[in-house]
């Protein structure tokens, strides 16, 4: 899905991205617990444990937009996106970080939006999410002996 900033975005328009923004942290909280805990191995046992603090701090980023969405007057999904399982610990990282990079990306746009509707509130709290989801980003690339990968 390809957004770009809408002047005329409403509030329930905003309401029904940012659950799509939940439904997403729902996703990685899962995905993060279950890696953490599946990932076998000697040389998975650092970033296991990372992956274990990813999970709480997706929490952390799960509550604060469902904050925002009851702010808007809206009511926070129950749904998470889909979460990708493997037996294979680099599928599994390779999952988080494609799931990161989209994160980061609808984050970057919901920004935009919510300063377009001066929602700057709203804006500086989805900043300081998406420094912490960059972090993630760069845990993973790291793990996988990779570039950061351009957002």
């Amino acid at each position: 899905m390809n957004e770009t900033p809408d002047p005329h975005l409403s509030r329930e328009e905003m309401i029904d991205l940012l659950n799509e923004d939940l439904a997403r942290e729902y996703q990685a909280i899962i995905a993060y617990v279950v890696y953490s805990q599946t990932l076998k191995g000697a040389e998975y046992t650092s970033i296991a444990d990372e992956l274990a603090t990813h999970a709480a701090e997706e929490l952390s980023h799960a509550l604060q937009i469902a904050k925002q969405i009851d702010y808007c007057n809206g009511t926070p999904t129950t749904i998470p996106r889909e979460v990708k399982v493997s037996d294979k610990p680099k599928d599994m990282l390779r999952f988080d970080l494609e799931n990161e990079q989209e994160t980061i990306r609808h984050y970057r746009q919901r920004i935009r939006q919510a300063e377009t509707m001066g929602e700057y509130a709203l804006s500086e709290v989805l900043r300081k999410i998406i420094a912490q989801e960059q972090e993630h980003l760069q845990d993973l690339a790291d793990a996988l002996g990779i570039d950061n990968p351009v957002v």
